[in-house]
């Protein structure tokens, strides 16, 4: 194990490893225990009780922070001719024509969200590779692949707050919630909306307990347990 530092020990010890707390308490405990120089994502890590192995216990889908997620979020739009045009006008950063492909081609992924209208995904799909492994990859089931009339919405949520959360392969699912600068307010209710589309998206074919543990935490900070019963009723 690494030798934790003066900050994080004394970060550690506001937290106890015998209790799990309400949503409340968290949260108050995140702003307690954020000691970095810079403002910390805040992270939420859960444990499913699903098999990814099976097509049909996938849990997978979006949800729009209410508070945003207090950072600038860099949004590439594969489309052209107008919806090319439309996409610009609504405030994407980047409009990927076939030299920003080739540049994604050879390793570039300089932003934080993907969108691409469906005539586009004969290109994008050459580009899975690069992006699949970085979760970039535009995809139907996760909004991210619409026609030109949705280009603003899509990208006015990306920019306000919108998380896509996918359970990986091992069975647990990690998404952000904000900054530790925010309120205990709108970590509350971040961390609210977040739990509520993880519940709303519970497989059918899950059994048993789906949602088995919950652990928010700053970014480099001590894992605080949630009480599932409580966060999930």
């Amino acid at each position: 194990m690494p030798k934790r530092g003066r900050k994080y020990l004394e970060a550690a010890a506001k937290v106890s490893q015998d209790k799990y707390y309400s949503r409340a308490e968290a949260v108050k405990l995140i702003k307690e225990t954020a000691y970095t120089r810079f403002d910390p994502t805040v992270e939420v890590h859960m444990r499913l009780g699903v098999d990814p192995r099976h097509a049909d216990q996938q849990v997978r889908d979006v949800v729009v922070l209410p508070h945003g997620l207090g950072k600038q979020v860099r949004v590439l739009v594969f489309a052209e001719g107008e919806d090319a045009r439309v996409a610009q006008e609504s405030g994407a950063d980047y409009i990927a024509d076939d030299e920003l492909i080739k540049k994604i081609q050879d390793g570039w992924t300089d932003f934080d969200v993907a969108i691409a209208v469906p005539s586009m995904m004969g290109k994008v799909g050459r580009l899975g590779r690069v992006l699949g492994p970085r979760g970039l990859m535009p995809n139907p089931r996760a909004g991210t692949v619409a026609p030109g009339e949705d280009l603003p919405r899509l990208i006015n949520e990306a920019k306000a707050g919108r998380v896509e959360f996918r359970v990986d392969k091992t069975s647990n699912l990690h998404a952000p919630i904000g900054k530790a600068s925010f309120s205990e307010e709108q970590l509350l209710d971040n961390l609210n909306a977040l739990l509520d589309a993880v519940k709303r998206a519970r497989p059918s074919a899950a059994k048993g307990t789906y949602v088995r543990k919950i652990t928010v935490a700053n970014a480099m900070g001590p894992g605080i347990r949630l009480d599932v019963v409580e966060a999930i009723p």
